[in-house]
């Protein structure tokens, strides 16, 4: 499986947040789907998207849910230096 994370461009992000972001929802997606290694993106585009290429309808329903709990749980886990 192949999932790809976009930030748009204009979202104003702290230094290293899109880097702690990637290891954050990586550990969460090998958590929840440990059978089926992925290769795991998340880079800055053109505007916010979320692509999931090689699962089922609900394993993308369940990677877009697991990825809007690591994004409002930043507080919990990223740490500015």
């Amino acid at each position: 499986m192949r999932i790809e994370v976009t930030i748009a461009r204009t979202t104003v992000l702290p230094p290293g947040a899109l880097d702690a972001l990637s290891g954050e929802f990586s550990r969460r997606i090998e958590n929840a789907f440990p059978e089926s290694p992925g290769q795991i993106l998340v880079r800055y585009a053109a505007s916010n998207n979320l692509s999931v290429i090689g699962g089922s309808s609900d394993d993308k329903e369940r990677i877009r849910d697991i990825l809007q709990e690591t994004w409002e749980s930043a507080d919990d886990w990223f740490y500015s230096a």
